[in-house]
């Protein structure tokens, strides 16, 4: 009898399912760009489907309505934007340093699309089905980082245990987006890929001064160092009583 053992089986890769990734693919990227070129409102499905060269029913054979096509094209970016954070982050031993990189990173995300940033803002978050869509939970998933960014420096009594990290992650975010408005809207009336006019966003300035504020704002008191309240500091700079 011979010993030779059999061959291993071959994987069978089912075309059909390949197929209609790719399609998806396509229709991604092709709406992706077009809501960026000219905003949701503007934009016809049927656009979308001459930029692929099909027709406008081969689109919605994937997606039923132009929505859900954009907030599948919105997730896909969030997706793109977890990247390879992990690892980066597991990189880094300073409480201080994840924090800027995070911040760091979140405003590179509105200078290099901020045509994606203004349809997430004004077509999606604003909505009010935006609650509990796979689009909501990946964006809490996103700013859980920061938050938990923001924990670990609590545990390890780098920063302070009594501001509410969720408070600090609304500022954060907040202050990002408020700083960058101006820079978003002029972008999305000449292009989609941040090369703006007069406004311009300076990344590396505003994520180190962000970091500074936050992080000079809740680190842990030295040992025996007394913070004076501030209606003190003020009566004595008025000379009052």
């Amino acid at each position: 009898m011979s010993s030779a053992k059999p061959a291993s089986k071959a994987v069978r890769v089912h075309a059909p399912r390949l197929a209609r990734e790719q399609r998806v693919d396509e229709i991604l990227i092709a709406a992706r760009e077009v809501f960026c070129e000219k905003g949701y409102e503007p934009t016809a499905v049927a656009e979308i489907a001459l930029r692929l060269g099909v027709v406008e029913g081969t689109i919605y054979k994937y997606f039923a309505t132009k929505r859900e096509l954009l907030l599948k094209v919105l997730e896909y970016w969030y997706e793109e934007m977890f990247g390879d954070y992990a690892r980066d982050l597991a990189g880094l031993t300073s409480h201080r340093a994840r924090l800027h990189l995070l911040i760091w990173r979140h405003l590179r995300s509105v200078r290099d699309y901020p045509r994606l940033c203004r349809l997430m803002f004004r077509e999606v978050q604003s909505e009010h089905d935006y609650r509990g869509t796979v689009l909501h939970d990946l964006n809490r998933r996103y700013t859980q980082l920061l938050v938990q960014a923001l924990d670990d420096g609590v545990s390890a009594g780098e920063f302070r245990s009594d501001i509410s990290t969720g408070l600090l992650r609304s500022m954060i975010y907040g202050g990002i987006e408020h700083q960058s408005w101006a820079y978003i809207m002029d972008a999305a009336v000449k292009n989609g890929r941040g090369v703006c006019g007069p406004v311009t966003l300076d990344i590396d300035r505003l994520a180190e001064q962000l970091t500074s504020i936050v992080c000079e704002g809740v680190a842990s008191p030295a040992v025996g160092a007394r913070v004076t309240p501030l209606s003190s500091r003020t009566k004595k700079t008025t000379g009052s009583p």
